[in-house]
């Protein structure tokens, strides 16, 4: 059911894109992350309405694979969830590098540094360029006018999933928005073939 739930959030952003705040951009409709979202919403018969061509869908399927495929989807799980400084778990909340840091200790088994800079400077996290993003990676922003302050997971399509901030809750943001694209501080990839045996969520809603 929360598949079902994520499924239905994301179709509902995926129709409605709302203009952006004068001082943050608001939240815009999201690529479908890959196949387990497209077969959810084959099965459940809410495909056919988007009207997508085939070649869309093929990208929208191939988007995310593998392990990164389940890690994007325990993130999705969360979607709507509230911000709370300091948070780092459904119940109370998440912060941005709370949720990087469940997600991908939940769904991979890799236990991150528990700040955004922390995790940017993690022995064994791989520095990506901007071109060779792929899902699953964390993307880092200057949102604080410090380095690394920021921090979300790439989903694809130049989109990416965060915590973004008091009075918000988990989302999905384009980062080619201009209020992203100018505070971009890089990417960095985990190698999740070799992380150990990813653990199911505990938590439900």
């Amino acid at each position: 059911m929360r598949r079902l739930g994520a499924a239905a959030l994301l179709l509902a952003a995926f129709a409605v894109q709302a203009a952006p705040e004068a001082t943050e951009p608001a939240p815009v409709a999201p690529a479908l992350p890959g196949t387990p979202v497209m077969s959810l919403l084959n099965e459940s018969g809410l495909l056919r309405p988007l009207g997508a061509s085939v070649a869309a869908i093929q990208s929208l399927r191939d988007s995310v694979r593998d392990t990164a495929s389940d890690l994007v989807m325990q993130a999705m799980n969360f979607l709507g969830v509230p911000y709370r400084f300091g948070g780092n778990t459904e119940e109370s909340g998440f912060d941005c590098s709370g949720f990087t840091r469940h997600i991908f200790e939940n769904s991979v088994g890799l236990v991150l540094p528990r700040r955004a800079e922390e995790q940017a400077r993690s022995a064994g996290l791989l520095d990506i360029n901007r071109t060779e993003l792929k899902p699953g990676d964390l993307v880092f922003f200057n949102t604080m006018k410090r380095a690394f302050s920021h921090v979300g997971i790439y989903v694809g399509d130049g989109k990416f999933i965060h915590a973004p901030r008091t009075g918000a809750a988990v989302r999905i943001e384009d980062m080619r928005q201009s209020y992203w694209a100018s505070r971009f501080d890089g990417a960095r990839r985990a190698d999740l073939s070799a992380a150990a045996t990813p653990r199911p969520a505990t938590a439900t809603r």
